[in-house]
């Protein structure tokens, strides 16, 4: 399976920060269907050359938040029930929202130029993955 993940040198974030994101991208988009097999550990640390400890932390920080599962010897897969997004991520949303919203009105946009830059940002994000 490729993976179709990305790491970026110029992002800030951890490695690991990166992968969980990416993955918890494809599987809110439905990309990947609940049971849908991952890529193994070793797999994905080779295709994206970087340590299998990275990935493993990444996998093991999304199974905690109930976003895969992993079954001894078998591998990861994504969780079979939805998985209600963390309220910190809830809380994050509505702090960066609220930021873009007083930016726009500083730079004198107005709601539709906001929600168009937002559909662009969308856009824009969805090409990377």
């Amino acid at each position: 399976m490729h993976s179709g993940l990305n790491i970026s040198q110029t992002d800030p974030r951890p490695m690991y920060a990166q992968i969980m994101q990416q993955i918890r991208q494809r599987i809110a988009a439905g990309d990947w269907a609940p049971g849908q097999e991952l890529p193994s550990i070793r797999a994905l640390a080779a295709g994206l050359n970087i340590s299998v400890i990275t990935i493993k932390r990444a996998y093991e920080e999304l199974e905690s938040e109930g976003a895969i599962e992993t079954h001894h010897g078998k591998g990861s897969f994504v969780a079979r029930r939805p998985v209600r997004p963390d309220s910190r991520h809830e809380d994050e949303l509505e702090i960066h929202l609220t930021a873009a919203v007083g930016v726009a009105r500083v730079l004198g946009l107005s709601f539709e130029d906001l929600t168009r830059r937002l559909r662009k940002a969308q856009r824009d994000l969805e090409k990377q993955v």
